[in-house]
């Protein structure tokens, strides 16, 4: 995925607060509130002084002219942004990067399913078992390495991961990406300590068929990019 270049701003974090919204020091020393695409708790990724990247979009319908995009944290860039992960697994998966998912003829995005759910994306070809995909953003690294899901309590994730094994019972595939918007980890787990509830799901909803996937992205203000898998821990 190509940033645009006329629109990113680089800059400083200030603060992050009200989960929507942080403040930035602009490279002239003027500080401006830019969105925070972002309702998680950013755990580690909110420490005043980083380095930041921006969008500078106006718009009359946005009340804010700036978004954040990126920040470093120990020397790599690390993506905040939660709407990218949907679109930078489908772009993956058409360019054959996520070779588990590869050689399907359709792809759908926001498909409605289960209980009140819209799965993210929906795979399908003749003769296949349809691929329910769903893609959670990770961004968490607590230590060396490791990237880890969740970073806060989602019980809304963890029902997503009993819907899922319900495709797998129907005889559908269900596949769970976790996009890691960051290039610094070779591993990935569970972070049960945070969630225990997500973690107790995702073991269930293994058990039950359902296939989990740890990609890591290239991330630079210029590109954001899924280029290779991790292995997840059992």
């Amino acid at each position: 995925m190509q940033l645009d270049q006329t629109t990113m701003v680089p800059a400083t974090l200030v603060k992050r607060y009200k989960r929507f919204l942080s403040d930035h020091r602009l490279e002239s020393g003027e500080v401006i509130t830019a969105s925070c695409p972002n309702t998680g708790t950013m755990l580690g990724l909110t420490t005043p002084g980083s380095a930041t990247w921006l969008v500078h979009a106006p718009s009359p319908t946005r009340k804010y002219d700036y978004r954040w995009e990126l920040i470093e944290d120990e020397g790599t860039w690390v993506g905040i942004n939660t709407g990218r992960p949907n679109a930078l697994v489908e772009e993956a998966i058409r360019a054959g990067v996520i070779t588990e998912l590869a050689g399907y003829a359709d792809l759908r995005r926001e498909v409605k399913y289960g209980t009140n759910s819209r799965i993210d994306l929906l795979l399908e070809d003749p003769g296949r078992p349809q691929a329910f995909v769903e893609v959670k953003n990770c961004h968490l690294r607590r230590e060396a390495g490791l990237a880890e899901f969740p970073d806060s309590i989602t019980t809304r994730g963890a029902k997503h991961l009993d819907e899922l094994a319900a495709q797998v019972a129907l005889g559908h595939r269900a596949v769970m990406v976790f996009c890691v918007q960051r290039a610094d980890c070779d591993h990935f787990d569970v972070a049960a300590d945070i969630d225990p509830g997500y973690a107790v799901a995702f073991q269930r909803a293994r058990a039950a068929g359902v296939e989990a996937l740890a990609y890591v992205c290239h991330v630079s203000a210029e590109t954001i990019a899924l280029t290779h898998s991790i292995p997840i821990k059992d």
